[in-house]
């Protein structure tokens, strides 16, 4: 069965995209718990990052630099957080690796 983001990259559930590549996709979240919150992630289905494998290696930094070029596009110069949730005690709702990007608002230590 297709997670939620599979759904989105094969355009089954319409989403606000706000980057693509042939890699990556970064739409804005629904429920956005910042005044900006994006979430970006791989079109390749990695159920979390626990569970990446070496070959996913390059993927993974395509995802981060492009988290941080997302970032840039949207103004963030003030700062941002990047979250990465993993497994149901770490927050995760998706099981398809993605990436959190918050920003807008003074951004307080620790979350959750």
């Amino acid at each position: 069965m297709k997670t939620l983001f599979e759904k989105i990259v094969a355009r089954e559930i319409p989403a606000e995209i706000i980057y693509e590549d042939d890699l990556v996709l970064a739409i804005r979240d629904i429920n956005p718990q910042a005044p900006t919150h994006v979430l970006i992630f791989p079109k390749k289905p990695v159920p979390r990052i626990a569970e990446a494998k070496v070959e996913d290696q390059n993927l993974l930094g395509h995802l981060l630099l492009k988290a941080a070029e997302v970032a840039k596009k949207l103004n963030l110069q003030n700062g941002y957080r990047l979250v990465i949730n993993n497994g149901v005690d770490g927050g995760e709702t998706v099981p398809h690796l993605h990436c959190h990007i918050f920003g807008g608002r003074h951004l307080t230590w620790p979350p959750g």
